[in-house]
């Protein structure tokens, strides 16, 4: 796990969202986009002098910006020990994923009832966007769009809330799928993506409820969320 956080939160301090929001904001948007683009990973400490610096702020702004992201449940507060990026557990990966399935298949069954053929052309192009970072091998680039794909989803509808919601859960299943070892490939997911937007496109909201759930599990399937135990005696006997 990475213990040096400074150098990823300072790729994209730069990118943090500063108009229109506060510097508490900026460090919350920064910190999210470090982890759902796997610059943070889980486990790492975050040492409020360290952002503080990187931001140019007091340790109390970066300490109101630490609470935010523990409300949402990326960032864990230990006391005495300082913040951390969150390390969910088996049983929280479980339910994160359940609500995902629940919410959206709910989202694209309603979604294809209103789409407009605008919509699918912005999602055409979210997709084209996708499989270019795909092929050049743009590892933070596919990973935010990959993620963005829901968000865009959920605005199509003109819901923030809904798009906030969405949002907070991708950021908290990329803290998983680093820390299970997802083996759902980006490929995989882009062709997927395409299948439900074809599905959108035929106003088929069945269809792209089905896929999107599906979709969904293999991403689940694909962490490792059952380990092992070792059988003792096997691992702790003598090679004869």
């Amino acid at each position: 796990m990475s213990r040096k956080p400074a150098a990823q939160l300072q790729l994209v301090a730069a990118h943090a969202s500063r108009g229109g929001t506060s510097v508490t904001d900026g460090i919350v948007d920064a910190i999210t986009t470090a982890i759902v683009e796997r610059r943070l990973m889980p486990g790492t400490r975050l040492v409020e002098q360290q952002i503080a610096d990187i931001f140019e702020v007091s340790r109390t702004v970066v300490r109101q910006a630490l609470n935010q992201l523990s409300r949402d449940r990326l960032v864990t507060l230990e006391p005495a020990r300082g913040a951390f990026v969150a390390t969910p557990s088996i049983d929280e990966a479980r339910q994160v994923f359940q609500v995902r399935r629940l919410v959206e298949a709910g989202m694209v069954r309603q979604l294809a009832g209103q789409i407009t053929d605008r919509q699918v052309d912005q999602l055409r192009a979210h997709l084209r966007d996708e499989r270019q970072a795909v092929a050049r091998s743009d590892i933070s680039g596919r990973t935010r769009l990959l993620a963005d794909f829901h968000v865009v989803l959920a605005r199509q509808l003109g819901n923030e809330v809904l798009a906030e919601l969405i949002a907070d859960l991708l950021s908290r299943s990329q803290l998983i799928a680093l820390m299970y070892q997802s083996s759902h490939s980006a490929e995989h997911s882009q062709h997927e993506h395409v299948d439900i937007v074809d599905a959108l496109a035929r106003r088929d909201g069945r269809a792209a409820a089905r896929l999107m759930e599906r979709h969904i599990e293999a991403v689940e399937r694909n962490l490792r969320l059952d380990p092992r135990t070792p059988d003792l005696a096997s691992v702790l006997r003598p090679n004869n």
